[in-house]
């Protein structure tokens, strides 16, 4: 592993604060893991023994995932460490390059953290909310240099799930931008630029997946091992290798629209009506491969090699899931009715 990194602070010592830590550590780079809650000598130190206890456990799964090695076990925890804010000399604070705030979702904990590392900070470090609900132009307020501030938001467990959606704000300038997308890049990361919007992207896509999967077991449609069965083999599978705007390209905006309007009708509710911008591509008639044109443009594809690459990379995942030739109800892990 390479020396000589970037010194990342994380502001909230808990589930996301130790995740991202992980994430940094087994990559390399030195990690001060801080908590901000007033403690006493006492409760301090038990957080600092569960916290690296649990930390542990993850990295012994990476492990066994030949993730890393088992012997660099010992190297990865020594590059974390985890203090008090109140340890930390103003002069500390200008050695940190990157500071992640994870502290929890309450927006006085949020100001009191940031106003009070902030201005500490070197003038080009890089600061970044790791929120899930706040408004980055609503956090811009609580910190010095605007310019260098932006949200990331990662999705637990931080130190296995690649994506990580980050929003600028108004005054986030460019190069903070790209720097903090570079960084990411390099511990293996796939940052996504998303617009401060409720929800980001995952968070507003899975909470409408999972209420519509809550409705079917309120209504009785299905049991909840198998609405569970149903979610990984058949909506998990397509859409780790399709991106849900392609699958509707693949599939034709007019099959969303016919069947999002019958489902409107049949169960006499607006939710399920389809979107003003599938309504547009009916009438323009760009309704996917069909058409050479849906969200994507294929006028210059050969949709047969791309349909062929796409159908292998669902071979490979159902080869490696172990649902090709096997007994499929075992593997989904379901129950014989």
């Amino acid at each position: 592993m390479k020396s000589n990194r970037e010194l990342i602070a994380i502001a909230g010592a808990g589930r996301m604060g130790r995740g991202i830590a992980i994430t940094f550590a087994y990559q390399g780079y030195p990690v001060r893991l801080i908590d901000i809650k007033e403690r006493s000598s006492k409760e301090y130190q038990r957080l600092k023994t569960s916290a690296f206890v649990e930390i542990t456990k993850h990295l012994e799964i990476l492990a066994s995932g030949s993730v890393i090695e088992k012997n660099d076990i010992s190297a990865i925890l020594n590059r974390i460490e985890l203090a008090p804010i109140e340890m930390y000399e103003p002069q500390s604070w200008e050695q940190v390059d990157i500071l992640f705030e994870a502290v929890p979702e309450i927006i006085d904990v949020k100001e009191s953290v940031f106003t009070r590392i902030c201005p500490q900070l070197s003038e080009d470090a890089l600061v970044a909310s790791t929120t899930s609900s706040f408004s980055v132009n609503e956090l811009a307020d609580f910190i010095s240099n605007k310019e260098r501030f932006m949200n990331t938001h990662w999705l637990n467990p931080a130190y296995l799930i690649p994506l990580v959606e980050v929003s600028p704000g108004k005054d986030t300038d460019q190069k903070s931008l790209q720097k903090m997308f570079q960084l990411l890049e390099t511990i293996g990361k796939v940052p996504i630029k998303c617009q401060p919007s409720p929800g980001f992207i995952v968070p507003r896509i899975q909470a409408l997946a999972m209420n519509e999967a809550s409705r079917l077991v309120e209504e009785d449609v299905a049991s909840v091992e198998d609405i569970d069965k149903a979610s990984r083999v058949g909506f998990g599978l397509r859409f780790a290798v399709l991106g849900l705007l392609e699958f509707i390209d693949w599939g034709g905006a007019d099959t969303l629209f016919h069947a999002s309007n019958y489902l409107r009708d049949t169960l006499q509710d607006d939710r399920f009506a389809p979107p003003e911008v599938i309504e547009e591509k009916m009438a323009d008639g760009e309704i996917g491969m069909k058409t050479k044109k849906g969200f994507y443009s294929f006028s210059d594809q050969d949709i047969d090699a791309y349909q062929a690459e796409t159908l292998k990379k669902f071979i490979d995942l159902l080869r490696h899931l172990g649902f090709l030739g096997v007994d499929h109800n075992e593997k989904a892990g379901s129950r014989v009715p």
